[in-house]
C-alpha cells in the first residue's frame, strides 16, 4: 500500500500509545510500518534531500502535531507517552484525527496561530480549513522540488532537440566526463568522434585509468529508435571485441529494443531523451543553480553534552 500521510498516522500513533507507556520513536515507527504492511522499499524511501526516510518523517509530523494538541508528552529525549486528554479522547473512540479535528483544542489552535503568525514572512503556505493539505512541510518541499525539477527536465529535453550533431556530441562528452567516465574532458573529446565504425559513434574510457572502454553510439533522433539500430550498434561491439556500449538518443526507445539488450551478451545502457535530460540535471550539465535552501533539524547530540 502507499506510505500513509501524517494525519492519517494520527490515530494510529495515538492508540500504540494507549498502554500508557514509554514508547521509543524508532520503536513506534518500526510497528506502525508493520501495522500498515509497507514494503522494505516503502519503508526505506527517502525524501529528496535524503536525510531521513519517508515514513519516519510522517510519524514524527503526526507526533508532533498530537504533542501541540496537548494528546502525548515527551517524558525524554526520543520517547512519547500518552496524557489523560489523550486517553479521554480515545474512550470517545474517533474514527479519525487530523488537524481540523485538533482545532478543539486550545493549545493547537494557539500553535496554529504561531504558524500563521511565521507565514507573514511568506516562507509557509497555511491553511486553516479542514481539506488542509495531508502532506508534512518536507513532503510540500519535495512535491514542489519535483515539479521545478521535471520542467527543468522538460526545458533541457526541448533545447537538446534543437542543437547541432556536433553540439549534441559535445554535450555528451560534457555529461560522461561529469558522470566520471573519459578521465578529462581533453582525453574524452578525443575519444568520442573518432570512430564511425560500424554503428560505433566513438570511445571513452570506463574509467581515469582507461581499464576498461565503453564504446558509445549518440543519435539526435525524433522518431523511436527500435531494435534493428540497436541489433547494428551491438554487431559493431562485437567486431571490436566489446562488452559494454552506451546508446543514448534524443527520442525513445522501442519496448523491442529494451527486450533485445536485456537479452543479449553485451552489456548496451539505452538513455533516452526523458532519461539524458534527467542525468543532465543531476549532474549540471547545462543549467545554472539559481538559489539553495538547507533543510536543518535539531542536533539532539549537541545537547546531550549539558
Amino acid at each position: 500500500m502507499a506510505i500513509p500521510d501524517y494525519q492519517t498516522l494520527m490515530l494510529p500513533v495515538l492508540k500504540l500509545a494507549s498502554d500508557r507507556k514509554e514508547h521509543k520513536f524508532s520503536q513506534a515507527v518500526e510497528e506502525l510500518a508493520n501495522k500498515f504492511l509497507l514494503t522494505t522499499e516503502e519503508r526505506n524511501e527517502l525524501l529528496p534531500s535524503g536525510g531521513q526516510a519517508v515514513f519516519n518523517n510522517r510519524v514524527g509530523w503526526a507526533r508532533s502535531y498530537l504533542k501541540q494538541a496537548g494528546l502525548l508528552v515527551s517524558p525524554k529525549r526520543g520517547f512519547f507517552s500518552i496524557t489523560e486528554k489523550g486517553m479521554e479522547l480515545l474512550a470517545k473512540n474517533p474514527t479519525q484525527i487530523d488537524s481540523s479535528f485538533l482545532e478543539q483544542y486550545p493549545e493547537f489552535v494557539e500553535f496554529k496561530n504561531r504558524k500563521k503568525d511565521k507565514n507573514e514572512s511568506g516562507l509557509e503556505p497555511v491553511s486553516t480549513s479542514e481539506s488542509e493539505s495531508a502532506l508534512t512541510p518536507e513532503d510540500a518541499l519535495a512535491s514542489a522540488y519535483n515539479k521545478l525539477r521535471l520542467s527543468l527536465e522538460s526545458e533541457i529535453l526541448c533545447a537538446v532537440k534543437e542543437v547541432s550533431p556536433s553540439f549534441f556530441e559535445r554535450l555528451v562528452i560534457d555529461l560522461l566526463v561529469k558522470m566520471g567516465y573519459g578521465g578529462n574532458r581533453q582525453d574524452a573529446g578525443k575519444a568520442l568522434g573518432k570512430s564511425g565504425d560500424g554503428g560505433i559513434d566513438g570511445i571513452i574510457n570506463e574509467d581515469r585509468l582507461g581499464l576498461d572502454i565503453i564504446y558509445i553510439q549518440a543519435k539526435r533522433w525524433e522518431g523511436v529508435v527500435g531494435r534493428p539500430e540497436i541489433q547494428k550498434f551491438a554487431g559493431a561491439l562485437q567486431g571490436q571485441r566489446a562488452k559494454k556500449g552506451v546508446f543514448i538518443t534524443t527520442s525513445s526507445f522501442s519496448k523491442e529494443a529494451g527486450e533485445y539488450v536485456s537479452v543479449i551478451e553485451s552489456k548496451i545502457i539505452l538513455i533516452d531523451g526523458a532519461h539524458l535530460a534527467k542525468l543532465m540535471a543531476e549532474h549540471n550539465v547545462g543549467v545554472s543553480t539559481v538559489g539553495q535552501y538547507e533543510v536543518k533539524k535539531l542536533d539532539s547530540d549537541y545537547f546531550d553534552n549539558e
